[in-house]
């Protein structure tokens, strides 16, 4: 099985390299968490087991090289290398007995989840509204290349969910806040609904990353997490992680990792070993544009119907507890009164706002979707009818983003 490697000289933390602050210090107590505003960062390093240790800013674990070693065989590179093992991702210190591990992507996490922990004749109770390749899985190719069924369930009516349960059922897969229309599930609640009918329940918290939700530590067995996204945070490099017990990731490595070959690149790895390190500011950010966003597009009557779980209006609003009060995600759903020629004008005219798929980057993105087939079939009936406008807040000014939408709607949508 492997291991992490030694720490080496160049990654030691040298104490008189940071300023002497409590702030900046690292100590033999890492038991609390740095906070800033509000948010305690606390990132789990991927790197040789140390049940202490933590990322923070300047941290003995602020990359420095990234190497996929030398003294490694392909295939060991193929599953594992050094800096796979320092590459952080959100690992909360609920349980002494939980690890993780890293893939390629967040879809390589994905898969790697399930290669692992399915088998034929298994069967799986899957959110109706569920990132793509997820989607793809369970409905196109797990029925029909691994025997394994799959029931898609509105993951908000826990009745519905205990109603799909088989004894078969081995897993409920959710998504915190889902991907595109942002339906909020409650973590907790599924976790008892899981367990009940002796189930795992994994999770996909990409768009909810810590500090703002851990969802471990609301009952989930597994949860995944694309690195790709606000982890990195700058839209420049592609991985994944896996999260959980010992039990339950160390089939993983020895499965997924090593006969799957889906480890991440070393580069890759360096950068968002960077990149995390202002994860937590840049989540502040996130979530309060989002919000000031949120709340300029509900206002205005040329935009029928917005999604997002920061308004009072969402059907999940109630569920700000699980957020701890910090935030709703970055995510918001929108629809415009408009035809489709329109809605192509509106996102044409935009400036600012990038058009591009992903999220959870630098720079805000949109994208426009309007496929009633596939999963768009089981998105809320306004979606369906009215496409479905996806934005992803990012870094800017949020006065700047609204004066971009607005002009864009005055191009392309001219007050009735």
């Amino acid at each position: 099985m492997p291991v992490g490697p030694p720490c080496t000289s160049s990654t030691r933390h040298n104490p008189r390299s940071a300023p002497e602050t409590p702030e900046a210090s690292i100590t033999g107590n890492a038991t609390r968490p740095q906070r800033f505003e509000g948010f305690p960062c606390r990132i789990r390093a991927l790197g040789p087991p140390d049940p202490t240790s933590v990322i923070r800013p300047h941290s003995r674990s602020r990359p420095r090289r990234c190497t996929a070693g030398t003294r490694q065989t392909s295939a060991r590179a193929r599953s594992v290398h050094r800096s796979s093992w320092r590459t952080p991702t959100p690992c909360p210190r609920i349980r002494s007995r939980s690890t993780r591990t890293t893939q390629g992507s967040g879809v390589a996490a994905l898969h790697a989840v399930f290669f692992t922990h399915l088998r034929a004749g298994d069967h799986v109770v899957v959110s109706d509204v569920t990132y793509g390749a997820v989607w793809r899985l369970f409905a196109e190719l797990l029925p029909v290349k691994s025997g394994i069924e799959a029931t898609f369930v509105d993951i908000t009516d826990l009745d519905a969910v205990r109603a799909a349960l088989r004894p078969t059922t081995r897993v409920i897969h959710t998504e915190v806040i889902a991907n595109p229309t942002v339906k909020t599930a409650d973590i907790a609640a599924l976790a008892d609904v899981a367990h009940a009918a002796g189930a795992l329940l994994t999770v996909d918290s990409t768009c909810t990353p810590p500090p703002l939700f851990r969802p471990l530590e609301h009952g989930a067995d597994l949860v995944v997490h694309s690195l790709t996204k606000y982890i990195n945070g700058h839209g420049d490099a592609m991985g994944g992680a896996v999260i959980g017990p010992r039990e339950l990731i160390l089939p993983i490595k020895s499965e997924a990792m090593i006969n799957v070959g889906a480890a991440i690149s070393p580069f890759n790895a360096w950068l968002i070993s960077r990149g995390s390190i202002t994860l937590p500011l840049r989540l502040r950010q996130h979530l309060a544009g989002a919000q000031r966003v949120a709340e300029f597009l509900d206002g205005d009557p040329r935009v029928l119907h917005v999604a997002y779980p920061g308004l009072a209006s969402h059907p999940q609003h109630a569920l700000e507890r699980q957020f701890g009060g910090q935030g709703f995600g970055a995510l918001i759903a929108f629809a415009l009164d408009a035809d489709h020629d329109t809605r192509n004008a509106f996102v044409n005219s935009l400036r600012l706002v990038t058009s591009a798929v992903s999220l959870g980057h630098d720079e805000t993105l949109i994208v426009y979707e309007d496929a009633p087939a596939g999963r768009a079939a089981m998105f809320p009936e306004v979606f369906r009818t009215h496409g479905l406008l996806r934005l992803a807040v990012g870094l800017e000014d949020p006065d700047d983003l609204i004066a971009d939408l607005a002009a864009a709607l005055d191009t392309a949508v001219p007050a009735r």
